[in-house]
């Protein structure tokens, strides 16, 4: 940049007076070489400009030189590193400094406050993470506009200083880790028209002043703790913008709100607002951004929202809202978004509706419309609808022959809709419509050059067969189930490389399952009760698929070992001779084999009880400073003392020495090895019993000891005196005398058990993968403090080489992941989907399993949540307080997203206990069974 030029005042962004340099506006140059000193050699410059360009050294010092600078703008770079302490070297004449947007650090230096001139001062979006020098920037009294926004300052109350800048107009504090409550000093800043203090730690009440603000235009509070009512009187007339949203404010909505005739945005959600929204509301002349989501409102929406303003986005979901939606709701043609699922609302929907031209977004779910659905919304006039989500209501009509191009998702299952199914087509990815009364064939271009990945036409009347073109999709999931269709399925379907969901059960399909299936990985198949015959595809005959083929009479196996309850498909015996023969030749080969499993096992038992009593054969190894041998521990195994039992051994209570004539309880699981180990298995085992032993983590139950034999090995754990999670949720009734866990102990019981996984995943070396959480392992002491147990270790004994191994013992039915069924390794996203099923098990009371091939409380759970949402149904009987229940349903979904079926979008441990102890945090009171206090549970974590 040569400035000498005598040409230079007509350069493009060079200012010029008297032929002398004054002023530079370079914004957006995609400069990156640094500033040359020459710069400052204009002497005249007061004015510079370089934001939005790509400079990334450190603050440039260079321009202390710029000695009449007035106006400074260096935002939206990449400057990094730390503002030097002599900052104050700028102009004394500096007005407006403007640095936001970089990558500075450290500390603001106290010279900040050092420019008796400066107006402006914008800070934001940089990585400061010192203390913020409010002291220092309170001494600039001519200052205006202040953002010290998203910066990663160190956790501080609110400073009361702030409120000695009475000229200021423009305040935004956001997301920079402020504590405490907002100071009655700011009270101060009469001229304020913005203050923004969203994304802190600020709680007490929002201080009465901010209401009655005279020239406050926009107020943004929302991500904080504040509680309490909103001041029944708001006369700050000006307000344009108003954002409180995700508080915890409570009361209700002041009808004084229709005096902000100003007002363009009103978001109130996720707070704790109850009654009705004032009729005041809909008379607002400016209104155009209603958010009143997640509250407690109830009565009807305004009655003429819509008719006064130009109303563009209308959410009010998540709410006890009931009535019709506003009759003028549309009249203004402005509306494109309307999110009302999740409420009581009823009756037709308002015929303004017919001409919405710009709605985007049409979620009106989970309420009680009914009527014809209007055919305007089919129409390709409404190019810019792209969601409509309008299932659990009672809507009914039929479809046009395609659906709009611009559709990307439509789900109106449950409804009464009639007709032939449309063609899909354009960007629509997602379709369900289960259990209405669509009716006729699939047709052939069902799909048209749609990108849909989700099908769900189930519960309704569909005949026919299923086209050959369903192998053109990229379907991840189909459900066709509980129709008419008959016919075969097409061997098309080898061609779906990303299916893995496919339900075509209940249905009347005839002939062989394809071959070509056996291509997919499908996390779930039911082609149960339709006339199936033939040898189901080898891939398909394991455990995880053994209630995939129920009721389908002509289905066969290749062997026992494969899905039980299916006759092998193997040519039988033609004659009775041959099978007279052969049952008398097995009959003395079973016989003989009895005769010698008789001897061998006397000897062997007159052996293993030999061991048994003989210490001297038991090796002890120990993991904790202990008290008693080994033979105090053989010596208790005896009847009188044994509690359980699990499927690798028995499990024993055994009192035990400990220490200066004292004793306790342990619990000492006993394992019988299948088979002779060889050294290196009993070197694996080894090795993993001492990692094991080694963990030193309050949330997981200490291993003792391990006291080991070429029969058996014994593992000693500590005692949990209230025993297993299972017992108290599911055995009260057997056991009698318990009483039901409230909710916090329950959701103590969740962060407990979450902290000890999270520290086996995330903070073990090496991770450790539980591969059996379940309720039955985890226990519980006398406070009700939950502890991980039983971490498997039979599988060790039970390896016999094969990598597919571990998919036949690892985890229990009803908690198993369902990569179980088609991975060879798998990781510890299993113990996540199990993690998740204690979690349903937890809020819904119920068990993971019943024991029968239809109910697995994880599907259960899924289906629940698609087809109903969160309704008060789900929730065990003794955790339905309403003080409970917002909590209790956010476990719950977190539940459902724990066991998802693939394991990629389940969260990790580390996410679910970030998620379970925001829960924790929300939660008013402790129960009587919580004894230990706060202070110990953060100790403990």
């Amino acid at each position: 940049m040569d400035l000498t030029s005598s040409n230079h005042c007509k350069w493009g962004g060079v200012t010029c007076k008297d032929g002398l340099v004054t002023a530079i506006s370079l914004p957006r140059q995609t400069f990156r070489k640094p500033i040359p000193p020459s710069l400052c050699l204009l002497k005249n410059l007061t004015y510079l400009d370089l934001s939005y360009n790509n400079f990334s050294t450190s603050f440039p010092t260079i321009l202390y030189n710029c000695s009449n600078l007035k106006y400074l703008d260096l935002s939206n770079n990449a400057f990094g590193g730390k503002l030097a302490a002599d900052i104050n070297s700028l102009s004394a004449k500096l007005e407006h400094l403007n640095l936001s947007s970089n990558r500075i650090m450290g500390e603001i230096p106290p010279s900040i406050g050092w420019f008796p001139k400066l107006k402006s001062l914008l800070l934001d979006t940089n990585q400061f993470d010192g203390s913020y020098p409010a002291k220092d920037i309170s001494n600039l009294a001519n200052l205006e506009v202040l953002t010290l926004a998203e910066n990663p300052f160190l956790p501080a109350p609110f400073q009361v200083e702030l409120g000695k800048l009475t000229r200021l107009t423009y305040l935004w504090l956001s997301g920079m880790n402020m504590t405490g409550e907002i100071p009655e000093s700011l009270s101060s800043l009469t001229e304020l028209s913005l203050l923004s203090v969203s994304n802190n730690m600020l709680q007490g009440t929002i201080p009465t002043w901010v209401w009655q603000h005279k020239k406050l235009q926009y107020l943004y509070m929302f991500a904080n703790s504040f509680t309490g009512e909103i001041s029944s009187s708001v006369t700050a007339v000006n307000l344009v913008e108003l954002d409180v949203s995700s508080n915890n404010l409570t009361g209700t909505i002041p009808d004084d709100f229709g005096r902000l005739i100003n007002l363009t945005m009103l978001f109130l959600y996720t707070n704790q607002l109850h009654g009705s929204i004032p009729p005041s509301i809909g008379l607002l002349p400016n209104l155009s951004d209603i958010r009143l989501f997640e509250d407690m409102l109830s009565g009807s929406l305004p009655p003429e929202l819509g008719k006064h303003s130009p109303l563009g986005n209308l959410e009010v979901c998540n709410n006890n809202l009931s009535g019709e939606l506003p009759a003028d709701l549309c009249s203004n043609r402005k509306l494109y978004d309307i999110v009302v699922f999740n409420n009581n609302f009823y009756g037709k929907l308002p015929q303004s509706l017919d001409g919405c031209y710009r709605l985007n977004n049409l979620m009106l779910y989970n309420n009680h419309f009914t009527g014809e659905f209007p055919k305007s919304i089919w129409s390709v006039v409404t190019n810019e609808l792209t969601t409509v989500m309008i299932q659990n209501n009672n809507f009914s009509g039929t479809f046009p022959t395609q659906l709009p191009w611009n559709f990307t998702r439509l789900e109106m299952s449950n409804n009464r809709f009639s007709g032939p199914i449309p063609t899909l087509a354009g960007k629509i990815e997602v379709f369900r419509a289960a259990n209405n009364s669509l009716c006729g064939e699939i047709p052939w271009n069902l799909m048209g050059i749609s990108q849909v990945t989700e099908l769900d036409l189930s519960g309704n009347q569909i005949t026919g067969s299923i086209p050959m073109t369903i192998g053109v999709l990229k379907l991840n999931a189909l459900n066709l189930s509980g129709n008419q269709i008959s016919g075969t399925i097409p061997a098309a379907f080898g061609f779906t490389s990303g299916l893995t969901i496919l339900d075509l059960s209940s249905n009347a399909l005839s002939g062989e399952i394809p071959k070509a299936i056996n291509k997919l990985k499908l996390n779930f198949l039911n082609l149960s009760m339709n006339q199936l015959t033939g040898e189901i595809p080898t891939s398909l005959q394991n455990e995880a698929y053994e209630r995939s083929f129920l009721f389908n009479p002509g289905l066969c196996v290749s062997s026992n070992n494969s899905i039980p309850n299916f006759p092998i498909c193997s040519a039988r015996a033609n004659n009775n001779n041959d099978i007279s023969r052969r049952l008398i030749a097995l009959f003395l080969v079973l016989a003989s084999i009895m005769l010698v499993g008789s001897a061998v096992g006397g000897f062997l038992l007159l052996k293993r009880q030999k061991n048994t009593q003989d210490p001297l054969s038991w090796k002890l190894t120990q993991f904790h400073a202990l008290h008693f041998t080994e033979y105090d521990v053989l010596s208790g195994l005896c009847e009188q003392n044994w509690i359980g039992s699990g499927r690798s051994g028995k499990v024993y209570r055994i009192s035990v020495v400990d220490g200066e004539g004292g004793s306790r309880m342990v619990a000492v699981k006993k394992i019988w090895n299948a088979q002779n180990l060889d050294s290196k298995l009993e070197k694996d085992f080894l090795a993993e019993v001492q990692i094991l032993g080694e963990i030193r983590h309050i949330n997981i139950v200490k291993l003792l000891c391990c006291i080991s034999s070429s029969e058996a090995k014994l593992l000693v754990y500590e005692y949990m005196e209230n025993g297993s999670l299972d017992r108290w949720l599911h055995q009260r009734d057997r056991v009698g005398s318990l009483a039901p866990l409230d909710w916090p102990t329950r959701l103590q019981i969740a962060i407990d058990s979450a902290r000890g996984l999270c520290y086996m995943h995330h903070d073990s070396s090496p991770a450790i993968v539980h591969c059996d959480v379940k309720s039955a392992n985890i226990l519980l002491d006398p406070e009700f403090r939950a502890k991980i147990a039983d971490f498997g270790l039979a599988r060790i004994l039970l390896k016999t080489g094969d990598p597919e191994s571990i998919s036949g013992i690892g985890g229990t039915f009803g908690y198993m992941a369902p990569e179980y069924g088609y991975r060879l390794k798998v990781n510890e996203k299993v113990d996540v989907y199990s993690f998740g099923v204690v979690l349903l098990e937890l809020t819904t009371g119920r068990v993971a399993n019943d024991g029968g091939l239809e109910y697995c409380l994880a599907e259960w759970a899924w289906r629940q949540y698609q087809e109903y949402g969160l309704s008060i149904d789900l929730l065990d009987e003794d955790i339905r307080d309403p003080a409970n229940i917002e909590d209790a349903f956010a476990v719950f979904t977190l539940g459902v997203i724990c066991t998802g079926g693939q394991p990629s979008v389940r969260p990790s441990m580390k996410d679910v206990l970030y998620a379970l102890l925001r829960f924790e945090h929300k939660s008013r009171e402790r129960s009587p069974q919580h004894v230990v206090s706060e202070e110990m549970s953060l100790l403990e974590s």
